[in-house]
């Protein structure tokens, strides 16, 4: 048990649809908000009395349910999902901004959070009374704090308006404050919501790397974002939450591949004989397209490093032998830049198609994509000027994990597709 930093059990959080969370410090307050708004309560009582099939009020909505987890000193723990699934409900649970409905939390050190824009500011205090001010309620001391100080200012990058007040400051200057003091001020567990999105590139690599130095103390950071990329480069376990409740827990890579199938992948499937999404004059074309491992077998992810067979099958409407014809895979990656291209010509290969059908491998060693998601296009040409099939987005597919360079080393995924080794030589 001492190793572990945090302890979920069972949480639960129900929310009211339309309904404000209101507190009054006094009976008397009580009593004039009933008069106040005798319609408002009326209606809120009426929808009381509507229930759905599971007995409870039509305007009960449950962000988290019964979610139990437990995180090790010095893990990274991603929380991935679609919009809606509950992360940012469970992040401010972790946080104690919000009490769970049922169930408990139990966070053994200090706790910093970076939520949403703003969150812990005081917009009328300046960058410097607001890093102290943070510091200060997570239980640091003012020594502690005025070592850290440069430290903070100079991450940020916002050195000329720290005695600014906060209310001043951009967006992207409040994030990169915010990160700055929730990352620097030693916490035991750092907690790290999607408002990372809002700074630039540079900001975002300087906020990973931080996060990387973090753990590496033996920290716990708590990470949520719909980049996955950054996801397997930070972590090594996650969640999957859909609808409130975790429905995959485990390894990192496992955890994103199954979120990839279930929402990045999950498409209404054409087969592709019948595709009309494609150029070219049709007397050739790509009917079939499968992934395999070296010993054949279908694969649904890939993993750097290992060797793989992309098969073609196609169909021939000549009814006769098609000779020069040329095949080529495409791989592109989630921002639709093609990445690599394998094409029978690049050796001199001159393909002679069957009357009919039939199919053409591709075999690749060493798969040098980093980690992400991609997509195959297939394009089929005779005497490279007729274009017999062109069709893109063929088949979805992810590349989780592997060992490309033999060290454990993922490359840096977020900045470079391609994997390749190289000798160095130290003089």
């Amino acid at each position: 048990m001492d190793n572990i930093a945090i302890i979920s059990d069972n949480i639960s959080k129900r929310y009211r649809i339309g309904a404000k969370e209101e507190t009054h410090s006094t009976f008397v307050g009580e009593i004039l908000s009933i008069i106040k708004y005798p319609i408002s309560n009326y209606r809120r009582l009426k929808k009381l009395s509507k229930f759905n099939e599971n007995g409870e009020a039509e305007d009960i909505i449950w962000a988290v349910r019964n979610l139990s987890f437990e995180v090790q000193k010095g893990d990274v723990l991603g929380i991935i999902g679609k919009n809606g699934a509950g992360k940012s409900t469970v992040l401010k649970i972790l946080s104690r901004i919000t009490d769970p409905t049922s169930g408990y939390v139990e966070i053994k050190g200090r706790v910093s959070s970076l939520l949403e824009v703003g969150t812990g500011f005081h917009p009328e205090l300046t960058g410097r009374e607001n890093v102290y001010l943070n510091g200060t309620i997570i239980g640091m001391k003012k020594k502690e704090i005025d070592k850290k100080f440069d430290e903070i200012v100079e991450f940020s990058g916002v050195s000329k308006f720290i005695d600014t007040p906060i209310k001043r400051y951009s967006t992207g200057m409040s994030v990169r404050l915010a990160f700055a003091v929730a990352a620097h001020i030693e916490p035991e567990v750092l907690i790290i919501d999607e408002v990372l999105a809002v700074g630039d590139i540079e900001f975002q690599k300087k906020c990973l790397g931080k996060m990387h130095s973090v753990a590496r103390q033996g920290r716990t950071v708590i990470f949520v974002s719909h980049n996955m990329e950054a996801v397997l480069s930070l972590c090594n376990k996650a969640i999957l939450l859909e609808n409130g409740v975790a429905t995959y827990t485990g390894n990192v890579y496992d955890v994103v591949h199954e979120y990839r199938e279930r929402f990045v992948n999950k498409q209404t499937h054409i087969s592709l004989r019948d595709r009309t999404d494609r150029e070219g004059n049709g007397i050739v074309k790509a009917v079939e397209f499968k992934v395999l491992d070296d010993g054949g077998n279908p694969v649904t992810y890939l993993q750097s490093g290992k060797d793989y067979i992309f098969e073609i099958q196609y169909e021939n409407y000549t009814n006769q032998k098609l000779n020069n014809i040329a095949f080529s895979i495409d791989v592109y990656d989630e921002r639709n830049v093609r990445v690599m291209l394998f094409r029978t010509s690049f050796t001199n290969l001159s393909v002679i198609v069957n009357e009919k059908r039939g199919s053409i491998k591709c075999i690749v060693k060493d798969l040098p994509l980093a980690n992400g998601q991609y997509t195959f296009s297939i394009y089929i040409v005779r005497g490279e000027v007729e274009l017999l099939d062109n069709i893109a987005d063929v088949l979805p597919i992810s590349v989780n994990g592997g060992d490309f360079f033999g060290t454990g080393s993922q490359g840096i995924p977020e900045n470079c597709k391609i994997l390749h080794r190289s000798d160095w030589d130290i003089v």
